[in-house]
């Protein structure tokens, strides 16, 4: 289930876009590793790849909400602690399962459809609040 970051995910703040960006095309490049059943070792370093930048896009997003003085950032933090609990689980399962692919298309699916709903309906919020001020 391969996605692309596309100019309707725009938050409308270039830090923010571009680490979506980049999230999208590292979520599109373990599902296609998993896909084409490459090693274990070199999935798992993608997953550590995926949670570390997950964790700091997370902490620059809520750098920036801070700086602006966006009013729904706990919200965020909230959904953003959840997801990093999400990904933890994937890569317990994935490494429990001795390397499944069906987990590997599952982490896909969890990623995009968080990454996608998670921009529209919250990131999305605070481009739109950072032009009023």
């Amino acid at each position: 289930m391969a996605i692309a970051w596309t100019p309707n995910l725009s938050v409308g703040v270039n830090q923010i876009d571009d680490q979506h960006k980049i999230w999208f095309e590292k979520a599109n490049e373990l599902f296609e590793a998993g896909k084409a059943q490459r090693a274990k070792e070199y999935i798992n370093t993608m997953i550590d790849f995926l949670d570390e930048y997950t964790k700091q896009h997370f902490r620059d997003e809520e750098a920036y909400m801070e700086k602006i003085g966006y009013p729904e950032i706990d919200a965020q933090k909230k959904a953003h602690a959840s997801f990093i609990k999400d990904l933890a689980k994937l890569k317990s399962e994935y490494n429990e399962s001795g390397g499944n692919l069906l987990v590997i298309i599952n982490a896909n699916k969890m990623v995009i459809n968080w990454l996608t709903n998670h921009i529209t309906t919250m990131d999305k919020k605070i481009g739109d609040y950072a032009k009023t001020l």
